[in-house]
């Protein structure tokens, strides 16, 4: 990973942003994966940018509609490290481009908690973050999820922004690849 990215994540993850943190990040492939398989960001190093895009619309969202957090640098952190868990999720050859193998934990329910869980040893998040990574995508297929996904918003508003932000960065910045 080259100085700048360090030393900008470092800045924007604030007191969290860690030499150990990074350090983590490097050695799992965070800037090296893909975002997704078929879609957004399917490219070696697209899960950093995209990464990138979701914090950057997250912290815009904040600051045009005067969002309120636990934590000034959350917003970063938030869209940052709302997708880490697909590290673990694909092994990706680049010499067989376009589609990487992937993999399922089914020890782990849903990829934002998979991503909070792969998070739990290497950042402390405030709860309100946790709730942003978790229901990043909003509620999953199933109907009775929406239940916990406005519980969630209730009490923690940046929820929506953060799925907002992620369908920002990934529908109308990234869109296909």
């Amino acid at each position: 990973m080259e100085g700048y990215t360090r030393n900008w994540m470092k800045e924007k993850l604030g007191s969290r942003g860690t030499d150990k943190l990074i350090d983590w990040l490097d050695s799992v492939g965070y800037f090296e994966c893909p975002a997704a398989q078929k879609h957004h960001s399917n490219y070696k190093g697209g899960l950093h940018d995209h990464s990138i895009k979701v914090a950057s619309e997250l912290q815009n969202l904040t600051d045009k509609l005067g969002l309120e957090w636990e934590r000034s640098e959350s917003p970063y952190v938030v869209g940052l490290l709302h997708d880490i868990c697909k590290v673990d999720d694909y092994k990706y050859d680049f010499e067989l481009l376009p589609f990487p193998e992937i993999r399922f934990d089914p020890d782990h329910s849903g990829h934002g908690m998979k991503s909070v869980m792969l998070l739990a040893g290497h950042i402390d998040l405030t709860e309100e973050e946790k709730y942003c990574i978790v229901y990043h995508m909003g509620p999953y297929t199933d109907q009775s999820e929406w239940k916990y996904y406005n519980k969630a918003i209730e009490k923690y508003p940046n929820v929506l922004y953060t799925h907002m932000a992620d369908m920002i960065a990934s529908k109308l910045r990234e869109g296909r690849a």
